[in-house]
């Protein structure tokens, strides 16, 4: 019989089992955008500025995809997942463009979008 406010072995089992399983949650969760180097920060603030500016992508998204690659492309940053979204992003509403916003260059750049996104959270409208 346990007294009052100390659990019992079952219970103090349960608790282990769910800190064990917290312990790597919180680890993973401290990992995320929360961690960026001020490199990576800076460099995705500047992707937000950039897709922000110009035409109305929900209005002219053909228009706005042709404002973007060289101006992703000034983008300069030492993190390299970082430049490697921005490239992939850029080259992804290039292609766009030039397909007239049609065909896999959809879908390209939906994925670009994506990976730009985990690298930099929010960043893509």
């Amino acid at each position: 019989m346990s007294e009052v406010g100390v659990p019992s072995g079952r219970q103090r089992r349960w608790l282990a089992l769910l800190g064990l399983g917290l312990v790597p949650a919180l680890l993973l969760a401290g990992c995320g955008a929360g961690d960026q180097s001020a490199a990576s920060s800076a460099a995705c603030q500047k992707v937000s500025a950039v897709l922000s500016d110009g035409p109305d992508p929900g209005a002219d998204p053909v228009g706005y995809a042709e404002a973007q690659p060289r101006q992703l492309r000034q983008i300069r940053t030492s993190d390299a997942k970082v430049h490697a979204a921005i490239d992939r992003l850029a080259n992804a509403y290039e292609a766009y463009y030039l397909a007239d916003g049609k065909g896999a260059a959809r879908q390209q750049l939906r994925q670009a979008s994506h990976a730009m996104d985990a690298v930099c959270p929010g960043a893509t409208p």
